[in-house]
């Protein structure tokens, strides 16, 4: 009798799911119904892309609130980003979630140069900004999130409103980057992407440590 009862029980709808899971994990710091603290600010209007934004590059939830919020693998499955992400853009009318499409890299390489690479760097490893603040990397970025990051202006970012930046343009900027970053370093070995380091100035930096630990052995067996 109880499985049956069990089993004509409905799911709750995402936004039912979002508003359970908002309750155990958020509102500590962003309030019930998203209202705000004295540890977090509101999330009325925000809209779902902020939401997706934070959730899904792992940035939220932090610790505590004086963390500074940084790409981390996401707390939470694809399916309670959804549930939650549904439940604060309910709270207020806000920034949906873009829908990214193929553009022109040639274009999107263009763009980036002049209106992202003065922060992320021109090999997507971000950098270093005034005021102890830092442009996080792109490297593992997805489009959508690239997309976001560009309308809502996450941390020091500006937001880029499609007034600004256009649909297509952003589509191309997405494609440049998620496109070059897969590419073979025809220069030689990438060295893991620590920069412009030439291959013959590892070799030579490896070679001296084997030879003085060569050295260094040979010394210790002398009579």
């Amino acid at each position: 009798m109880i499985e049956r009862v069990l089993a004509g029980t409905p799911s709750p709808s995402p936004e039912e799911r979002g508003r359970d899971l908002f309750g155990a994990h958020c509102a500590t710091c962003h309030g019930q119904g998203g209202v705000g603290s004295d540890r977090g600010p509101s999330l009325k209007g925000v809209g779902a892309a902020n939401a997706d934004y934070q959730l899904s590059t792992g940035r939220m939830p932090i610790p505590r609130p004086d963390v500074r919020p940084e790409r981390h693998p996401p707390a939470f499955t694809e399916a309670d980003i959804a549930a939650l992400t549904s439940y604060i853009a309910a709270l207020g009318p806000g920034p949906a979630i873009p829908r990214v499409g193929p553009g022109d890299v040639r274009l999107g390489r263009e763009l980036y140069l002049a209106t992202c690479a003065s922060c992320h760097s021109g090999a997507q490893s971000g950098g270093t900004l005034a005021h102890g603040l830092a442009a996080p990397p792109l490297l593992h970025s997805t489009p959508t999130q690239i997309a976001e990051a560009v309308r809502i202006g996450p941390g020091a970012m500006p937001a880029f409103p499609p007034s600004v930046l256009g649909d297509a343009e952003l589509d191309s900027i997405a494609s440049y980057l998620t496109t070059t970053r897969h590419q073979l370093d025809h220069g030689g070995n990438p060295l893991g992407g620590i920069g412009p380091v030439a291959e013959g100035a590892v070799a030579l930096l490896v070679g001296l440590g084997l030879l003085l630990l060569f050295i260094r052995l040979i010394g210790k067996r002398a009579p």
